[in-house]
């Protein structure tokens, strides 16, 4: 691609609009998962007499079992949503802008 082509594509109000997206997009569920992180660390260091209790009575799985797990699916959620918005807002825009930039 010719720098012609490329001063369009950055001059395109599309692609502002599509940087800005993925940008509010990406720190919104980055700080959404630091959180989540960052209070589980909190909890561990704050309250681990409320993780250590057992699920069920005479049990051995502790609470902070299935609240790890909940971290870890949460996190996969969230990469889950960046991909399915990256496919289809994102990836149309993209190809929007590169059409345009060909004309």
């Amino acid at each position: 691609m010719s720098n012609k082509n490329n001063d369009r594509i950055r001059a395109n109000p599309k692609f502002r609009e599509l940087a800005q997206k993925r940008s509010r997009t990406a720190w919104g569920l980055t700080a959404l998962v630091l959180g989540v992180y960052y209070g589980y660390m909190l909890l561990v260091g704050m309250a681990p007499e409320w993780l250590a209790q057992p699920l069920s009575e005479g049990g051995t799985l502790s609470l902070g079992v299935p609240v790890g797990a909940f971290i870890i699916f949460f996190a996969w959620a969230c990469t889950g949503l960046y991909v399915r918005r990256a496919n289809s807002e994102f990836d149309r825009l993209n190809a929007e802008i590169v059409e345009e930039a060909g004309k």
